[in-house]
């Protein structure tokens, strides 16, 4: 059985090929996936097939899905333009006909009030529509998107937010990762749609305790206000439209977006998801 991994150079990709190796699959039967493959000649020194594969461009999908049985689409960072290049690769993968194709998605799916959703709702859709059998893992937060909040922490003592009480029920990527290898290399996902997140939520008190225990001094949690926080995004040197996603995603957060744990997660991988210190600690 042949696995590609798309987007094997990001931060996600990379781990996901390592669990890939780590759960006994052999690095011939693994296919890397890049928009640059020079960024990860390491896994062909492995032994694990590197191959160029860009979004925007089908031919390299297609002959990356030469002779494979699995994929995992992992979602790319264009936001607003996500929902078409992963189309392309939905039916590059069902004209390939492939055994499965996993997704990395977003948690709650359509119910989502973050604005990252719609990309991933509408990819959902496209998935369903190509008649590929499919699994969905709809990931909550990585808690390594906090490593720009310790940074700043180290020097102000504090993390900035407008989510208000709302609750981040997150996993360190390699847990996400673990997951994507085990529902890649086991057979019975097919058709499954897997709410993925810790078992645990974390108010951003909890954040900022966590923060403070990995870089050694207190650190505290100061509430803004939506109008503060854009105010502050936009002095940093955000333009309007950045500065108006950022704070709405801290919108999304504080209406409850991702206060989903969950235990099916812990399950798939045989431990329990990596708490804020664990997952931050290990980032740095």
């Amino acid at each position: 059985m042949t696995v590609l991994v798309t987007g094997a150079s990001g931060h996600l990709g990379r781990l996901v090929v390592d669990s890939l190796l780590a759960r006994g699959a052999a690095p011939a039967e693994i296919v890397a996936g890049a928009r640059s493959p020079q960024k990860i000649e390491d896994l062909a020194a492995k032994g694990v097939r590197v191959v160029p594969l860009d979004y925007d461009d089908p031919a390299t999908i297609a002959a990356a899905l030469d002779g494979v049985d699995r994929v995992l689409l992992i979602s790319g960072s264009d936001v607003g333009r996500r929902a078409e290049q992963h189309r392309a690769v939905v039916e590059a993968a069902a004209e390939a006909g492939v055994d499965l194709l996993a997704y990395t998605s977003l948690g709650k799916g359509a119910d989502s009030p973050l604005p990252l959703a719609p990309d991933h709702v509408a990819t959902e859709a496209a998935i369903a529509g190509s008649g590929v059998p499919a699994v969905i893992l709809r990931n909550n937060w990585y808690f390594e998107n906090y490593l720009s909040d310790l940074e700043r922490a180290r020097e102000t003592g504090e993390i900035a937010a407008s989510v208000g009480d709302g609750r981040v029920s997150g996993a360190s990527r390699a847990d996400y990762a673990e997951a994507a290898a085990a529902v890649l290399l086991e057979d019975g996902h097919a058709g499954k749609v897997y709410e993925l997140a810790g078992e645990t939520a974390y108010g951003y008190d909890e954040l900022a305790d966590a923060i403070g225990e990995v870089i050694g001094r207190p650190v505290a949690y100061r509430r803004l206000t939506t109008e503060e926080h854009l105010s502050g995004l936009r002095a940093a040197g955000l333009d309007e439209g950045t500065a108006g996603f950022v704070a709405a995603l801290d919108a999304g957060i504080a209406a409850g977006g991702l206060d989903t744990p969950d235990p099916t997660l812990a399950r798939l991988i045989g431990h329990p998801a990596a708490t804020p210190t664990e997952a931050l600690r290990a980032a740095l």
